[in-house]
Order: C-alpha cells, then structure tokens, then sequence
C-alpha cells in the first residue's frame, strides 16, 4: 500500500501502489501542462476532493520496491476523468484490449 502526500504533508491518502503509478503519471501530466484539477478519493467512512495544482506539492511514496507495469488504456482513462468537469476519481483499471476505438473516439 503506498501514500499520496498532499501539500506540506498534513494530508495523505493510502493508494495500492499499482494505483498510484497510475494516478502519478496522470498527476505528472496535468500539472507538467499547468492544468489544475479537483481529486476526488475514497477512503472507508471518508470522502475528500483536494484541489490539484503545481504550486501543491505531493509525495508519492511507494511501499514495494518493484515499479508496476503501467496499463495505458488504464491512464488515458484516468486522464479522462481528471479532464472532466468533475475531476479526478480512482476509475477501475481496465482489461488491457478492452477499449475500442469507437471508445476512444467517441
């Protein structure tokens, strides 16, 4: 299980680490660009939204010491919800060939 930290350290959130390579490249993405975004995470009994943006800084501390493969359908997901009006949630990955074109088109 890995961490999330956000801002000088007073907020955290614990995301299993094949999850949070995914949402560090997505995180990396958007604010490499200067584009903020609201995520949205989860917790059992808690829900939080942090407003994402360069200026913030974050920690993304893995627990395991192997980097996880990365799904890119699984990120241009992820990409797509942080793009949305509503911001960024932890969408279920994807079976790797599951999106079509028309998917991704449309």
């Amino acid at each position: 299980m890995g961490k999330l930290v956000y801002g000088s350290g007073n907020r955290s959130f614990d995301i299993e680490d094949r999850a949070l390579a995914h949402l560090r490249v997505v995180f990396m993405n958007k604010l490499r660009r200067g584009e903020p975004f609201m995520f949205h995470h989860n917790e059992p009994h808690v829900s939080c939204s942090v407003w994402t943006h360069p200026a913030v800084p974050l920690v993304f501390q893995f627990h395991g010491s192997r980097q996880p493969s990365l799904n890119r359908e699984w990120v241009e997901a992820l990409m797509q919800e942080a793009s949305s009006p509503n911001g960024l949630r932890l969408v279920p990955e994807p079976t790797p060939g599951s999106v079509t074109l028309a998917d991704a088109v449309g």
